[in-house]
């Protein structure tokens, strides 16, 4: 069943981001439809075509590789210009690059008809670049909004799941008692699973967190604690134990000494371990959730050839991976698999993957508004770029020839270049040294 559950987690991941590619490319087709500008394709994928249906002058369909998606527009670039000047000397291999992109725009134009993208004006071609963005973005509200307020967030109860014991000093790294452990407070306190925590030394509480925090900063202090077992309440006295907990920093991960050993923390300890509900957050956590994510995946993205080269070390080192470091598909569908199949109720596991999902459309969002072509980012800059040589043109009295971004090209592929290798180190690494999260 394990196996299964894993199965389906990877499946539904695959389906959720193909979603998300086609909702991304819905985000540009309707706006450059709005706008007037002739679309001849909306394809899912890349390679060879599996299925496609023509719907008026729009070839819609699915091609062999699930890697992204496209629209083909009249026009993305204006016509090679043919005034007789010279062209920028370049190698053989990149000026037959710029030939071939200008041979393949050529194919879009139709003569007399000016519904091309190249001559709307800047604002429009900004709002069809950035309609499929902005589209993983409000995906990503949504998705976050279900996770959040219509299935919840895992919270500690204070109802007893658990009670220990024996006390373990967290040094001592192990989990089986012996005959030397002292009883842990709870249990010679009688308290049992199925308790319900009323108060602790007189202080009534509503969360673990709350009586947690008394019962830590009391070792060596005898407790009153009012339990509610089956509808009656009684009275224990707990007396917390002395021990130690490993010191974590905001991440979750072990702080460290100068000489890399783990350091502790003194604190009281009781035994308990709380029953875990969800609890439904209000409609706005799932729009503050997103924003604080797209800030995180951002700087993620300001530091990605530093993040990507980590990883390669980490991968031939053996070195355990930075949860919060970048992913490539492999991984995002492990994660997904693991989620599916861990020891949970259902719902914790739907909203651990739909959370995913959201994570992922921030992820395509904030990538995409890189500045560099191919990215949506880039033919942002290009329009801008566009606008502002009019505006001088206009300030001279003169007409500016549009953008050729084609010229760009020898750039293109060089960024296409680093990506694939970047993606194929983050294959590798999901591959053989994933990012261990549960």
């Amino acid at each position: 069943m394990t196996a299964i559950a894993f199965l389906i987690g990877v499946v539904v991941l695959v389906v959720g981001l193909a979603v998300s590619i086609a909702l991304h490319e819905i985000g540009h087709l309707l706006p450059a439809k709005l706008f007037g500008v002739r679309v001849g394709q909306y394809m899912i994928g890349f390679g060879p075509t599996l299925w496609s249906k023509r719907i008026g002058e729009t070839e819609y369909g699915f091609k062999l590789l699930p890697l992204g998606g496209f629209i083909s527009m009249a026009g993305m670039y204006p016509p090679a210009p043919d005034d007789g000047a010279p062209e920028k000397k370049r190698s053989r291999f990149f000026a037959t690059m710029v030939q071939d992109a200008r041979d393949a725009n050529a194919e879009t134009l139709i003569a007399a008809d000016d519904r091309v993208f190249y001559k709307l004006p800047v604002y429009k071609r900004i709002i069809v670049m950035l309609g499929g963005p902005i589209m993983n973005l409000i995906l990503a509200f949504v998705l976050s909004a279900i996770a959040l307020s219509g299935i919840g967030v895992a919270t500690a109860t204070t109802t007893v799941a658990a009670v220990s014991q024996c006390v373990i000093p967290a040094s001592d790294n192990r989990t089986d008692c012996t005959s030397t452990d002292p009883v842990a407070p709870a249990a010679a306190a009688g308290i049992q699973p199925g308790d319900k925590i009323v108060t602790v030394d007189g202080t009534p509480v509503s969360t673990f967190a709350e009586a947690a925090a008394i019962i830590q900063k009391s070792p060596g202090q005898a407790l009153s604690v009012v339990i509610d077992r089956a509808g009656t309440q009684q009275t224990v006295s707990v007396t917390p134990a002395q021990t130690d907990r490993a010191v974590t920093d905001a991440q979750g991960k072990a702080v460290t000494d100068a000489s890399g050993a783990p350091e502790y923390e003194t604190l009281g300890f009781a035994g308990l371990t709380a029953q875990q509900t969800l609890v439904p957050q209000p409609i706005w956590a799932g729009p503050e959730a997103t924003i604080q994510q797209v800030g995180s995946v951002a700087q993620i993205m300001t530091q990605l050839p530093v993040r990507v080269y980590d990883t390669a070390v980490d991968l031939f080192t053996g070195q355990p991976r930075d949860p919060n470091g970048p992913l490539s598909v492999v991984g995002a569908g492990r994660l997904a698999g693991e989620f599916a199949a861990i020891d949970a109720p259902i719902l914790d596991r739907v909203g651990a993957i739909i959370g995913l999902l959201a994570a992922l459309n921030i992820a395509l969002f904030v990538f995409n508004l890189i500045p560099l072509l191919p990215l949506d980012g880039g033919h942002v800059v290009v329009a801008l770029w566009d606008g502002i040589k009019r505006w001088f043109a206009r300030l001279r009295g003169t007409v500016a020839r549009p953008v050729d971004a084609t010229k760009l090209v020898p750039l293109t592929f060089v960024v296409v270049v680093l990506l694939v290798g970047m993606g194929g180190v983050l294959f590798l690494a999901d591959v053989f040294n994933p990012v261990q999260l549960l």
